[in-house]
């Protein structure tokens, strides 16, 4: 339960929880740092412009090695890459097919005027509502944002990493038992950012401190695989090489959309430091039959279910992880099983 209202502040959202149950209680100080709103303004231009930009980081991504290294490493990866822009040039076809119907039929080009429209019409009103309900724009500026976190060449994404690094530091100063650092998908790479920041800039800020960095479905490969992401690739190892870092990669073979089995440590180039500890998870074992198959073809919400609550009594509970009585590498082992009180 909350103890006490919400603090708003401009680069984080903090807010305080108890946990308790019999024979425990645990007081937890949560600092979200949330990437949705540089998302938001990759949105912020017209459908065209995210269209064009979408594709403009594809390109990007196919020039600097990323789609080879994801076939390579997680090919089920590979196809998530390709299936927004795939699912966009279906779209172009469909209407350049309408548009040529009086050509194909031998009418007076004068009938391009209706078909033109008509086809512009079912790409606008027809296809993108359609596209979106697979939040195809919004995957666009995923990918736009993934190669901004390669290149760490673009202003606005750099200040916002250094505003966290900077609330981030400030939250580690408060006295704690334990810190746990929780990341979900693309917010790996920028998790791997704020705290190889730290690292460089304070060597010793995590000493004498349990610290618990859980990558939840990580796509930290999904930036670090290109290849100007050489800043990337060496903060991983930085964390690697903290000892008072437990690095948790928490993942799912039934979520396409992440790196199923992929050591990140040892891809990122530094496979003589210690590996991420894996921890695998079962969608099915957390959800009750009929809504595991309401959701189970649903990749991006499959996806979703590692920072959602279950339905059932469960080997992985994300709020537990973060909040709960125990420390999160002794959760990540057994569950509630090492759970007082459950």
């Amino acid at each position: 339960m909350l103890t006490g209202e919400p603090e708003y502040g401009p680069d984080s959202t903090s807010f305080k929880v108890r946990a308790s149950a019999d024979g425990w209680e645990t007081n937890s100080h949560i600092h979200v740092f949330d990437h949705d709103a540089l998302v938001e303004k990759l949105r912020a231009g017209s459908r065209a412009t995210q269209i064009l930009s979408g594709f403009r980081s594809a390109l990007q991504v196919i020039a600097f090695g990323g789609m080879a290294g994801y076939f390579r490493h997680a090919w089920r990866f590979g196809l998530f890459f390709i299936f927004p822009f795939l699912m966009m040039i279906l779209g172009f076809a469909l209407s350049a097919t309408i548009a040529v119907i009086p050509i194909g039929t031998e009418l007076p080009a004068l009938h391009l005027l209706w078909s033109v429209a008509l086809a512009l019409c079912f790409f606008i009103f027809a296809f993108l509502p359609f596209a979106e309900r697979f939040y195809t724009l919004h995957l666009f500026a995923d990918w736009r944002m993934a190669v901004a976190l390669a290149r760490m060449s673009d202003p606005e994404f750099n200040q916002w990493l250094d505003h966290c690094a900077t609330a981030a530091r400030a939250a580690l100063s408060e006295t704690a038992d334990e810190y746990v650092i929780s990341s979900h998908s693309m917010g790996s790479s920028v998790a791997a950012h704020v705290i190889g920041t730290l690292l460089e800039r304070y060597p010793d800020i995590f000493a004498g401190k349990r610290v618990i960095f859980a990558t939840l479905g990580s796509a930290i490969l999904q930036c670090a695989l290109l290849r100007p992401a050489q800043l990337l690739r060496s903060r991983v190892g930085l964390i690697a090489r903290c000892d008072n870092v437990y690095w948790l990669d928490v993942q799912c073979l039934t979520d396409a959309i992440h790196f199923y089995k992929v050591p990140v440590v040892a891809v990122c180039g530094h496979g003589y430091l210690r590996p991420a500890r894996m921890v695998f998870i079962r969608v099915k074992q957390m959800l009750t039959v009929e809504h595991y198959r309401k959701i189970k073809k649903d990749f991006l919400r499959v996806h979703r279910q590692y920072v959602l609550g279950p339905d059932l009594r469960a080997p992985f509970d994300f709020t537990l992880l973060t909040a709960g009585p125990r420390s999160g590498s002794v959760f990540a082992e057994g569950g509630y099983s090492k759970m007082p009180g459950l």
